[in-house]
This record gives C-alpha cells, sequence and structure tokens, in this order.
C-alpha cells in the first residue's frame, strides 16, 4: 500500500480540487470590483451606464442601443460568436437610482444562452464624485457551482476597469495582450506543473522522468482536443495549462451539434490512441545507441503514462471526456446506462488484468460513482443543438470503445514488461 500512497494522495488532491472548482455549492456570491479615475462624472457615466451616450466604447461591444418604445431596456451586440458564428446579442433592463449615478441591470434575453442561465445574475454599478475624483463600484452577483466562474468573472471585470481606463485616456479601447495565455507563460505553467508533480513520484531522476512524461502526456491530450476544435471552423483555440490539475483546451465559440461535442470530447484520448501502436512498435524494434534508450523501458513507461491518463478522461463521468461522448451517443437514459456499463466494464477489467486488487477497483469504482455526480447539468444554450446522424452516432461511439480498448491494452503491454 505503501508504494500506492503518493498516486492515490495525488488523486484525492486532484479531486478535491475539481470539487471546489467546479462543483461546490456556493450559493449567491457577489463579486466587486473598485476603481478610481481621474475623469469626470459625466463622462465616465456616458461609458458606464448602458443608456449612456458611449455605452458602446468598450472593444467587444460592436452595438449598444435603447429598444424601441422603452427606456430602460438595452440592447447590446458583441463581438463574441455564438455557435453559428454570428455576434451574440443580448437584452438588459435598466433600472436607475441615486439620480442617475447608480444603476441595475438584469439579462432579459441572450442569442446564445437559455434564460435559465440568467435568472440569478444582478449587475450593479455604482458612481461617487469626489472633486476631479470618481470612484467606481461595479458588483455581479449570480448563484455559482464552483470557484471557477466565480473566479473568472472576477478577473474578467478587472479586464474591464483596464480598458476603461484605457478609453477615458485616449478615447479607445484596444484588446489587452492576453499575457496568461501566451505560449511562453504556458510554457513556464507546464514547467511548473512537472516540477509540483515530481515530488509525488519522488525526488529521484525517475521521479523527474515520469512527472515530466505525464506533462508531455497531458499536452498530447490537449493537443487532441485542439485539432478537432480546428477541424470544426474555430477561428480561435487555445490551451490553458493548470498546475497539478492537467490542461483545458478552449475553442472560439459555442458547440453547433452533438457529433461536435462528441468529437471534440473524444479526440483528446483520439489523437493520443495514434502514439500506442508507434510506441509499440519502436519498443519491439529495439535498437543501440539512441534507439536503445527510446525503445527501453522509457518508452514502456510512457505507454502505461497515456494509457492511464486516457482511462481515467474516459470514465463515463459527467465532467470527463467519456461521460460528454456518451451523453451525445447514447440519447436515452437507458441505452446510457448499457453504454456507461460497458465502458465501466472494460476498465475494470485492464485494472484486474494488471494486479489491482478487487477491494482496490470496488473502492476506486465508489469514488469515481460519486463523482460522477458532481456537477451535473452544465450551461444551457438558447437553442437545441444538431442532433447526430444514425452515421455520426455509430462512428462516435465505436469511435469511444476503440479508444478505450487501445488504452487498455496500452496498459496491460506496458505493466506486463515493466514488472514481469
Amino acid at each position: 500500500m505503501a508504494t500506492h500512497t503518493p498516486a492515490v494522495v495525488l488523486l484525492v488532491i486532484n479531486i478535491g480540487l475539481l470539487w471546489l472548482l467546479m462543483a461546490v455549492p456556493l450559493g449567491l456570491r457577489t463579486v466587486r470590483v473598485r476603481a478610481t479615475f481621474q475623469a469626470g462624472a459625466d463622462k465616465v457615466w456616458s461609458a458606464v451606464s448602458p443608456l449612456g451616450p458611449s455605452a458602446d466604447w468598450h472593444h467587444s461591444v460592436l452595438t449598444s442601443r435603447v429598444l424601441p418604445e422603452t427606456a430602460n431596456r438595452v440592447q447590446q451586440t458583441y463581438a463574441h460568436l455564438d455557435r453559428h458564428g454570428q455576434p451574440i446579442v443580448r437584452s438588459f433592463e435598466i433600472t436607475e437610482r441615486a439620480g442617475g449615478s447608480e444603476y441595475e441591470a438584469l439579462v432579459l434575453d441572450d442569442s446564445a444562452l437559455d434564460a435559465s442561465f440568467w435568472k440569478d445574475f444582478r449587475e450593479r454599478r455604482r458612481i461617487v464624485e469626489d472633486g476631479d475624483t470618481v470612484h467606481l463600484t461595479i458588483e455581479q452577483t449570480d448563484r455559482y457551482r464552483g470557484f471557477a466562474f466565480l473566479i473568472f468573472r472576477f478577473f474578467a471585470l478587472r479586464r474591464e476597469v483596464k480598458a476603461l481606463r484605457q478609453w477615458l485616456d485616449t478615447g479607445q479601447s484596444k484588446p489587452a495582450r492576453a499575457t496568461f495565455e501566451h505560449p511562453l507563460v504556458q510554457f513556464g505553467l507546464a514547467l511548473l506543473s512537472t516540477l509540483l508533480l515530481w515530488p509525488f513520484f519522488g525526488l529521484t531522476h525517475n521521479g523527474l522522468m515520469l512527472s515530466a512524461l505525464l506533462t508531455v502526456v497531458i499536452v498530447l491530450h490537449e493537443l487532441g482536443h485542439m485539432a478537432a476544435y480546428r477541424a470544426f471552423g474555430h477561428k480561435t483555440v487555445r490551451m490553458i495549462f493548470v498546475p497539478l490539475l492537467g490542461g483545458i483546451a478552449i475553442g472560439g465559440r459555442p458547440y453547433n451539434s452533438l457529433f461536435e461535442v462528441a468529437t471534440c470530447a473524444l479526440m483528446g484520448a483520439g489523437m493520443s490512441a495514434f502514439f500506442i501502436p508507434v510506441a509499440i512498435a519502436l519498443h519491439e524494434a529495439g535498437g543501440e545507441g539512441v534507439l536503445a534508450f527510446v525503445s527501453g523501458p522509457a518508452i514502456l513507461v510512457f505507454l502505461l503514462i497515456l494509457g492511464a491518463f486516457n482511462l481515467l478522461n474516459l470514465l463515463p463521468m459527467n465532467r470527463f471526456d467519456g461521460g460528454q461522448v456518451l451523453r451525445q451517443v447514447f440519447r436515452s437514459r437507458i441505452s446510457r446506462m448499457m453504454g456507461s456499463f460497458l465502458v465501466t466494464l472494460v476498465i475494470l477489467g485492464v485494472g484486474w488484468r494488471i494486479g489491482i486488487s478487487s477491494p482496490a477497483l470496488l473502492a476506486g469504482l465508489a469514488v469515481f460513482a460519486l463523482l460522477s455526480m458532481m456537477g451535473q447539468g452544465g450551461v444551457k444554450p438558447r437553442h437545441r443543438l444538431d442532433e447526430m446522424t444514425d452515421g455520426q452516432r455509430i462512428v462516435s461511439g465505436l469511435g469511444l470503445y476503440a479508444a478505450v480498448v487501445l488504452h487498455g491494452y496500452a496498459v496491460v503491454y506496458a505493466t506486463d514488461r515493466l514488472f514481469s
């Protein structure tokens, strides 16, 4: 058991972090940002208020107009794209208070998201004039599950305040450089993740190799997602590396069809699966010098990590790739249960084949069953996604089970040769 303790601790840490970021019920929470500007109150309010003449000051707001025959309803068009590649349109109801220096906004309509997404959302903005200084307070209240979206909104407001300061100083708002998403920053985060993982594998050369290989496997997995986004016409794709947790591939617009959801989820493990026969062929070929290193134990360790990591991602859980694919392929509850059972059975079979004890397998199954109930639901789109054809359903289903079998074989192949 002692030899498995670091892996168990790492798994517990990851599950705990996922729960905190994605599922912990936070209830109603308010994100608050304050800023001070050396500018006239009228000019600041003209930009801050959606009813103001400069409400379209921000670079992401294409148009902002008061709806006809209303005095307090505003429609804004954004540069962000919906599932069809068209600008998102959102309508607000504005209630001004404090003599025109404070307002509260409710979202009435959204061309991309269902109304249920906005039912608890409230935004309040207030300015206070103090001589030549204007103090701005922005508050957004919503109901949250997990800290991830709350943190995202906080930094989005910070960026908006920075853009407002630029507009007040220069008369223009320009997109800020995405410093956090810069390849060099992401490389640094990947390196940091490797170093944070190192102690879990032992502070030795072998431990560093294991943590580095895990980082490489994560990158390959996310590159698969990114390639799928590109194939479906996303103009921008990016990867965010999260130390300890892994990576997140982000597309440039919402999904348009169930087939797109299934394919983009599956291609993380799908692309990695192409490396399995190559790695096995290298090991079987043998060789001397550099080839001896590539075809030796290092390639088997890579296969083991590649297979195990992707098998975990293919588990039939809501937040994992396997659960995403199963929900699109099997539309009825019974068929989804059967599909999930088959995936779970194959993965349990792999665990039994490599010598994991029955109590450990059952304990792991119980943990992941509990984890599968974490964060059900998600963001509901305004309109139903395009349904799959029968051919697309068959291709996605076969792709899922092929990926499970291939990665399972990689784990068995590597384990037999490393520990025999």
